[in-house]
This record gives C-alpha cells, structure tokens and sequence, in this order.
C-alpha cells in the first residue's frame, strides 16, 4: 500500500493515516504517516509491562533536523500549542508492505526512514538510510521520552529519568520506578536536558478528553555525513535486560516474521494478504496464563472473550494458525466458571470476569470452526467436549447474572440493570441499549451450541436425543416468539413478555450461523429486511436512520459517544454474519458470491484511511461514513477476513 504528496498536502489530511506496529505482547508503536501524533496513544514505544497489558508510553517520537550547508530543515511535524512543525512538506512518499517505510527529499538528499518492533519484545527500532547530495549534512534526532500508562497524560515534572551514556548506549532509569528505558545508537550523544513544549492531540480533543502532553528530552544526537555518500543510522529503544541491540538485525528479522504469515494462509489477493498481517497484530502473548490471548483493539483495549471467540476463526484459522487457535480454546477451558467462559482475564491477582452471555455461546461456534477446519477431533473430544457438556448443564439449571432456559426453551439472561450482550454500554447506571431478557442473537447462538452438541455426541459415539430434543423445543418456541409478521423480520428481544421490535442487525445473526432454525423463506425476508435497513459499505448499522432514537454521528464527550455507541453507529464486524447470511439464503450461487465480493471490496478503501491495512472498530452512521472508535479492531478485520477468505477459497 503505497500513499503520495496529495495525501497529506494539508496537515489535517495528512493526520487522517495512521500506522500501527505491534510486538505479539501488548506493546505497540503507533502514529500517523506523517509523524504528529494526535493520540495520547501514539508513540514509538508503548511498552507492555505485564503482557499484554499495563502499557506505558516510554518513548514518543524522534523528531529529526537536517542541516545542508548554512540551511536547516524540519523533518518532524508536530501540533504544539502556539506552534506547528510541518515537516511533511518534505515527505515525497509512504509506504506499508511489511513495515512502514518514509521517503523524504531535500534538494539532492534523499532519505529513507523503517521502524519495526521486535517480537515478543518490548523493543522498538529505527533505520534511517540516507544519500547525501554535493554538500555535507549533519543530522540532529531528538528524542521525546515519557513515563505514563498510555491512557494518561503528562505534565511537567511528572517524572524523572536519570541519565548516562556509555559505549553508544543512553540509559534512563526512572527515578521512583526503577525502570531503565535503553536507547542504543550510531551518533554522537549530546546531553541536553529539558521538557519538550505542550503537544497538543487533536483526536483527545475530539473525544472531549485531556489533549495536553508534555515529554522530556534528555538531549540530542547527532550524525554528521559527507556529500555523495550513502549511510545507514539507527536507533533501538528498549527495555528489555540486554545491551546487544542489533537494529538491523531486528528489521530484517520482523520483515522475514511477517513475509512467512503471508505465504503460509496462501492468499494472492491484495486485500487479504493485508489483513493477514492485520490479523496477527491482534494475537498475543498473556503473561499470566502462559498462552495466547486476543487483544479486541488497539489502542486502548485488551484482551476479551467475546471478542475473541468472535474473532478467532478469522484471526487464526482464515490464516491458518491452527496451533494458534488449539492454544487459545484450551485456554478459556482452563477458566470456565459457572459454565461460563471469562469474558475478561485476571491481571495481577484479580479475579476474571464472567459478565458476558453471548461469550461463551460464541466459544461453541469457535470450536465448531475449529473442528471444520482443522479436522482435529482428538483435541475437541479429549480436551473441550467434557467442558462443553457442563456449559450445557449450568445454563438448563441457571447459572450467574440471572442466566437460565426458561420453561419454553429460550435462554434468558440479565434484569433491567444488567448488560450482557454484546450491546453492552453502561454509563453512570443508564444501560443505554436495554437488551436484557430473551435476546435474539443469544437464542440463535444456544440453539447453535445445542446442534453443535448433538453434532458431537454423535461423533463420539454418545447418545444425542438430549441436545436433538432441546434444539427442537427452542426452535419451536423462538420461531413463535421472535417472528415479527408485521415488519417481516425478527424482534430483537422478548423482555418479561414484551417483544421488542427494534430493527436491528444481531437478527442477522439467526441466519448466518451454521444451524438456523428459520426456514429459507423466512432467512430471506431477514436478510432483505438488514439489507434495506442497516446495511452500509462497511458494516451494519445498530439502527436504521428512520428510528426515532437513530443517532447518526459518534463524537464529543464519553457520554455523547456511549449514548451513540449501539444507536445508529456503523460496525463492520457484523458484515461478515450479513455476507454469510446472504450467500447462504442465495444457495452459494456464483451471483450471490460475486455480489458478496464486490460487498467486501469496499473495504480496499477504508483500509486506506484510519489506520493503514486495518479495519475500525466503528464508523458513523451518517454519510460519509467517518471512522470512529479504536482505529483496529479485531473481530472487524477478523470477520472481514474469515468470510472473504472463505468466500474467496470456494
């Protein structure tokens, strides 16, 4: 993917791009393609502390000075307040093929910047090659060090790093935390302490957050080059207990890393040899349980069970990391409570929390897929069929959060106070989407796990007739209860006896996935209904626009955005379950198939804006469609993803 002048020929569109580089623990280095950061987030190093989380800001950007003779160029671009760097004047080119790569032009110089981080490790490098023209130039990089939790910001004074500098090494060590932040280079060390001018975030500002950030530079380096000459200057940061820090090494390492992802799912098409790598940035190490985890988006969430049984099948069996997937099922296994699976993992010593319905229905869908891709019986009958059978006991019984299958054979779960859905905003005691009781989306995914129930038992030679007879008497009961005749769709919930008959896209859900209990002329009806009412370019929206609490914009301050958040906002992760619905209720026709494709082909454009090669989490619900939310998200890509993939296969 490759971007031009005319894409940021203004700051404000040049601040529109971002890039994210991740390390498989947490950690990330995150900023837009021309160097401002306009994110407390953003920054060269966001160091993981207890993987994949506690994530500290330790190192925000390097800008770089260029002197040519007696004339000094900015490269940097920054937005302080009362000033602006607009060094991406000198940017001639951007591109992201395996790692971000920068191309600037002075004159006769030329100079190419890659920042790659290393896996598994709280270390980020960068490489600068450049090609000096008829005169000498000496460079000068100024680096902005910080030491905050990345949703935080700073002010002066906040810390303090005690420096030294040995061997081409500056190490800081913060003085209440102990914590060595290394700097490693080929320049010349200049020490020359004082606090950086307030930098102002634009997009903080946006969200009605704190938007002021002050960094400490602990000095300056320097590299002085001759004309006609090509050199190659590098920096690591790190960390990590280690003073051998090979940068070269280091890009090299990750570019071959991420080559190998690409060849191994096997895609030709752009699009998706994109998201591949967009997918692994999502799988990462937990430090607490051993294994692989989901982090759900970057740059401010972590790791949740909805999220990533949602997003698994297209994150790693899509991609063919099977082991990956092994890896990430027998780990929730391991935490399954109450029949539930932890919709949040302990962080140094805190209980997990089970505060999700539809997480564990999921974890059925995920193991099916697994199952179906990898034919790996011996691992579901040895290791996640016994906990399946519990899961199944605990919700016919009643379990935590009020979860239980009523007399009728739905599943209901939650009161009035309660979120447990996937629509789960809660802000100040106002559950904002009011989804509890008999919700569609959960009686369609436990209608599916008895199936899946029945598929299995069968397979292991147990008697079936139990989850036969159970998935009978829910199919009867919700075709009853949830069929809206009069809109020609489903009810989104049945609450204390009352139907709720909001148009909205979990319906979808009913018909995608691999058991329904709908007929084909019902499926159709459902999929026509979404599509003519929810359905934009990128996603569903959570309402249609003529609902009467319809809220088409997501922006100002967290209540504004929270009160947005599941009433008319755009969220790509549910055109995966719409395309999957609509190539089915078509018969996987060669049409429907094409259709679907041209569907999904109007994500090449979004993947250019935001954050580059990624997916949002959300976008507006109003024409143009602006993404909002966490510039990556993991079930958005994941599902974008699984269902191009497949599509794309067949």
């Amino acid at each position: 993917m490759e971007f031009g002048i005319s894409d940021w020929n203004t700051f404000e569109k040049g601040i529109e791009k971002e890039y994210l580089i991740t390390n498989g623990i947490g950690g990330f280095c995150s900023s837009t393609v021309i160097g401002a950061n306009i994110r407390k987030y953003h920054g060269l190093l966001n160091a993981s502390l207890v993987p994949p989380v506690k994530r500290y800001l330790l190192l925000s950007k390097i800008d770089e000075i260029i002197e040519v003779g007696n004339q000094k160029y900015n490269l940097q671009t920054n937005d302080f307040i009362g000033k602006r760097d607009n060094g991406h004047l000198y940017l001639r080119k951007f591109t992201n093929t395996l790692l971000p790569k920068f191309s600037y032009g002075i004159d006769d110089i030329t100079i190419e910047k890659e920042i790659a981080m290393e896996y598994g490790k709280n270390t980020v490098v960068v490489v600068y090659k450049v090609e000096t023209g008829n005169k000498p130039v000496k460079m000068t990089f100024i680096p902005y060090t910080n030491f905050r939790d990345h949703h935080d910001t700073s002010k002066r004074e906040d810390f303090k790093y005690i420096q030294s500098y040995k061997e081409g090494i500056l190490k800081l060590v913060e003085e209440k935390e102990k914590l060595t932040l290394k700097i490693s280079s080929n320049c010349q060390y200049k020490e020359k302490e004082q606090w950086s001018l307030p930098m102002f975030y634009s997009n903080e500002k946006q969200r009605g957050l704190d938007c002021i950030d002050f960094h400490f530079i602990p000095g300056e380096f320097i590299y002085e080059m001759k004309p006609y000459s090509k050199y190659t200057i590098y920096f690591t940061a790190t960390i990590e207990d280690t003073d051998k820090l090979d940068a070269l090494s280091i890009l090299e390492k990750e570019k071959e890393r991420r080559q190998k992802l690409i060849e191994k799912a096997g895609f030709r098409d752009d699009m998706l040899k994109e998201l591949v790598l967009a997918a692994d940035q999502f799988i990462v190490n937990r430090e607490s349980t051993g294994t692989k985890t989901v982090i759900a988006g970057y740059p401010w969430f972590t790791d949740w069970g909805r999220d990533t049984m949602i997003a698994l099948p297209g994150l790693t069996l899509a991609t063919k990391r099977y082991e990956d997937a092994k890896e990430i099922l027998l780990t929730f296994v391991k935490y399954i409570k109450n029949g539930l699976i932890p919709n949040m993992f302990p962080d140094e010593n805190v209980e997990p929390m089970y505060n999700t319905v539809d997480g564990t229905l999921w974890f059925f869908n995920a193991v099916y897929k697994y199952l179906e891709y990898t034919g790996d019986e011996e691992t579901i009958k040895n290791e996640i069929y016994p906990y399946l059978k519990q899961i199944i006991k605990h919700h016919l019984e009643g379990t935590v959060y009020d979860i239980y299958v009523d007399e009728d054979g739905l599943l209901s779960a939650g009161g009035p106070g309660t979120q447990l859905t996937w629509m789960d905003v809660k802000v100040n005691g106002w559950v904002v989407t009011p989804r509890h009781g008999k919700a569609v989306e959960i009686n369609a995914l436990w209608y599916n796990a008895l199936k899946i129930m029945e598929l299995l038992s069968e397979k292991f030679g147990e008697d079936s007739k139990e989850y036969r007879e159970l998935a009978e008497k829910t199919k009867k009961a919700f075709v009853d209860k949830f069929w809206n005749e009069k809109e020609k769709c489903l009810y989104d919930a049945i609450q204390d006896g009352k139907r709720i008959d909001k148009i909205r896209p979990n319906q979808i859900i009913a018909v995608s996935l691999p058991f329904t209990m709908l007929d084909k002329e019902k499926s159709r009806l459902v999929v026509s209904k979404v599509y003519e009412k929810l359905y934009t370019p990128y996603g569903l929206r959570t309402l249609p626009k003529d609902d009467r609490e319809y809220i088409g914009q997501y922006r100002g301050d967290v209540l504004s955005r929270d009160g947005a958040y599941h009433q008319g906002t755009v969220w790509p992760w549910l055109i995966g379950p719409f395309i999957e619905a609509y190539v089915k209720v078509y018969d996987y026709s060669k049409e429907s198939k094409n259709k679907a494709k041209e569907m999904l082909d109007l994500f090449k454009a979004h993947m250019k804006d935001g954050c580059i090669g990624s997916i949002s989490e959300i976008l507006e619900g109003d024409e143009p469609f602006y993404p909002r939310g966490c510039p990556a998200q993991a079930w958005s890509v994941a599902e974008v993803l699984r269902v191009y993939g497949e599509i794309y296969r067949s």
